[in-house]
């Protein structure tokens, strides 16, 4: 690789359930080179294809920006929610180091800076599942593992989904009241019958993560006034509101203003009762906190963090968020 040390790049990476992005920026918030691929979760996929895909996707943004000195790089990514996932990153990818020093987090503290730069301030994520993070001027952290129903969690894509299917074949067969989901179930999935449905996951020729797919629709059918879709919607709601006033709380935030940074797919769908009911809910137990959606993918904020970490002035952050964002496809 040649080398500029006139004109060095930062390397920032997010990767989530869907899709992973690399970019090489420049310090004057220029994006130099930009690379899309998979998922990057190595608790869904697993660390060798997941480093296989970080390396392939470093390595074609590093071909692209090949006369550039490379100062940091910074990788956050989904699934690293316990201290030996963290550990685990770093030794995978402890061969990046040769190039230059390497920063491994998780891809909450992406989305929390995409949505702001204050020091105290609390982030919800929620789009495959839900997750949450607050941090304090003092440097102190607080989170919570993120592990599925196995830590409590209920929530996003992956508990939304399945909560439709549950009130759909209960109202099917009598054993819960009737709902607009049996059609929302039997229409996405092309059946004749909720058991349909339940059956073909039974037996794999249906994936479980299709059920995911049934959010936006559950939705739907709340905003029209189901009742059974809007207990679930409400449901969220609130799950959303105690992970930010639990964080709060432990934080001892309660008494400062900040914001509570809301992202994720789930979330940035702005659904309007979903909207209402977490802004309530803050307005009702954290009345300092500032509800704040947004819309920017995580990436964003790997790369703010990257450029304040490699010294780049305020206004190279102001292009970079417009240069990150115009540099990634619209899906």
């Amino acid at each position: 690789m040649g080398v500029s040390a006139a004109a060095p790049v930062v390397l920032a990476a997010d990767g989530g359930g869907s899709k992973t992005d690399v970019l090489a920026i420049g310090l004057d918030g220029r994006v130099l080179a930009h690379e899309r691929g998979r998922g990057g979760n190595p608790q869904v996929a697993g660390w060798p294809p997941v480093r296989e895909e970080l390396d392939r996707l470093r390595a074609a943004v590093l071909a692209a920006a090949s006369d550039r000195t490379v100062l940091l790089q910074h990788v956050y990514l989904a699934g690293l929610d316990l201290q030996e996932e963290l550990a685990e990153a770093r030794r995978r990818l402890q061969h990046w180091t040769a190039l230059a020093p390497l920063t491994a987090e998780n891809d909450l503290f992406a989305l929390l800076r995409a949505g702001t730069a204050a020091k105290d301030a609390v982030a919800v994520v929620c789009g495959t599942g839900i997750n949450a993070i607050g941090v304090r001027a003092d440097g102190a952290s607080a989170r919570f593992p993120a592990l599925g129903e196995i830590s409590g969690d209920w929530g996003g894509g992956s508990g939304l989904g399945p909560a439709a299917l549950w009130h759909a074949i209960r109202a099917e067969d009598g054993r819960g009241p009737a709902t607009a989901l049996r059609e929302v179930v039997t229409g996405a999935f092309g059946t004749a019958t909720v058991r349909a449905v339940v059956e073909g996951l039974h037996f794999g020729r249906i994936p479980r993560e299709a059920l995911n797919d049934l959010t936006p629709a559950l939705f739907a059918a709340a905003e029209a006034g189901d009742a059974v879709a809007a207990s679930v919607v409400d449901r969220q709601a609130e799950e959303v509101v105690v992970m930010a006033d639990v964080l709060l709380r432990r934080l001892d935030l309660q008494s400062t203003p900040l914001p509570v940074v809301l992202g994720g797919s789930v979330l940035a769908g702005r659904s309007p009762r979903l909207v209402a009911g977490v802004v309530a809910g803050l307005a009702e137990r954290a009345p300092l906190a500032r509800p704040t959606w947004v819309v920017e993918p995580p990436v964003v904020g790997a790369a703010l963090l990257a450029l304040e970490a490699a010294g780049a002035p305020p206004e190279a952050l102001t292009v970079a968020r417009d240069e990150v964002v115009a540099a990634l496809p619209s899906r």
